[in-house]
């Protein structure tokens, strides 16, 4: 039997929680993996994602890395914005790195603000399909 037949007989790995973190920190953790959501490095490069928060509905487009552009909220990016993704919270300072995730805190930097901006409660994440690099062009 060759190897990729034999990772797909074999069960998924279940979360295992983490003797040195707390019952809180290990069932967040087992939240975000049932609730969803997208690690930003697994994107390419022309992504889009919709992400409805409890309070707005961005639009993000995926440059390189965490780098990306944003779009939605009246007050912080009415006009595509680039910004670095660093993640997201459960409304505390644990932040899971470059991960997109449902019931979780989107955290960003923007370029006109000192400290880090944090959404509201990411409702739903839905992946766009990709644009050309002339719509790229248009929205820088």
């Amino acid at each position: 039997m060759e190897i990729e037949q034999l990772r797909r007989c074999q069960p998924p790995r279940l979360f295992r929680p983490h003797p040195n973190l707390s019952d809180e920190v290990n069932r967040h953790l087992v939240q975000s993996q049932i609730e969803g959501g997208v690690r930003v490095e697994d994107l390419v490069p022309g992504s889009w994602l919709q992400v409805k928060t409890q309070n707005t509905c961005y639009r993000i487009l995926i440059l390189l890395g965490a780098m990306a552009l944003i779009t939605g909220h009246p007050l912080f990016c009415p006009r595509p914005v680039l910004i670095t993704i660093h993640g997201s919270t459960w409304g505390g300072s644990m932040l899971k790195m470059r991960f997109i995730g449902r019931g979780m805190h989107l955290e960003f930097h923007h370029p006109d603000y000192s400290t880090p901006i944090v959404t509201s409660p990411i409702q739903e994440i839905q992946e766009l399909p990709q644009c050309r690099a002339s719509e790229i062009a248009v929205l820088a």
